[in-house]
């Protein structure tokens, strides 16, 4: 800073416009500001590349399963990834509904599989960079276009605005969440996010298997696995405000030691 003030001064000295100094020095001082500005919430952009994860994970378990019914037509745009007669299931009849713009279960299977491949590369690696929010939407909506999972809507779309607060600055939080919350709230983020993350899994081998220690009526199997993903989405929820929260705990701290020095 002191070098950019130095040869801001002697630029304008040259030119003999000293006004010129100042309007270069306030120049070079937003630019820095505005560098500094830029941020990167931690917490958040974990938890969005976990979710993110799951999408790509769910994409992959429907496209697992049509692949599994080869290369014959689908009945129409509504499918079910899970076919019928599968004795290593609960759900005779079939499950796991999809919709998908391809008529042939093998080559859509194909198309959802590689495209939840890619959805968790991206996830994991890119989905704070610029544009990484943006194309974890278009991956996710192809998904969906072509057999990856009805249900999966929610999810990424929930993922997808997470994703765009990675490098915001969360005023609203400060707002709406005391501060005195916020430091309890912070904390809690890792422990609901891996909770969910189990229950997410749980909540796939039953929709796969159906299998539930102690219970074989399919109606309440259903019920059971119903009510755990209402379970995850509460925890997901919680897991993204105290995401928030600990963010806005990190920036804040960061504010306060640059006004101390």
């Amino acid at each position: 800073m002191a070098i950019g003030k130095e040869l801001a001064l002697t630029t304008a000295k040259q030119t003999n416009r000293p006004n010129d100094a100042e309007d270069m020095l306030k120049s070079a001082e937003a630019a820095m500001n505005t560098n500094h500005s830029v941020r990167y919430n931690g917490a958040t952009r974990l938890i969005a590349s976990t979710l993110g994860v799951l999408v790509g994970a769910g994409s992959i378990d429907h496209g697992l399963l049509e692949c599994l019914q080869g290369s014959h037509p689908t009945p129409g745009l509504i499918v079910n990834a899970l076919g019928a007669g599968y004795r290593w299931t609960v759900w005779k009849q079939g499950g796991e509904g999809a919709f998908t713009l391809v008529p042939n279960f093998l080559i859509t299977g194909i198309v959802a599989t590689l495209l939840g491949v890619l959805t968790i590369v991206w996830s994991i690696r890119f989905i704070p960079s610029r544009h990484g929010p943006s194309v974890f939407l278009s991956l996710s909506i192809a998904s969906f276009l072509t057999g990856g999972g009805v249900a999966q809507i929610l999810l990424f779309t929930l993922t997808w605005a997470l994703a765009t607060r990675i490098h915001a600055s969360l005023a609203f939080g400060r707002r709406f969440i005391p501060r005195s919350v916020r430091s309890v709230l912070s904390r809690v983020w890792p422990w609901t996010l891996v909770a969910s993350t189990v229950l997410f899994a749980t909540a796939l081998e039953i929709a796969i298997f159906g299998y539930v220690p102690g219970v074989s009526e399919q109606t309440e199997i259903l019920y059971i696995c119903w009510k755990i993903l209402a379970i995850v989405l509460t925890l997901f929820l919680l897991s993204i405000v105290s995401g928030f929260a600990c963010d806005i705990e990190a920036a804040s701290s960061k504010e306060e030691t640059q006004h101390r020095t």
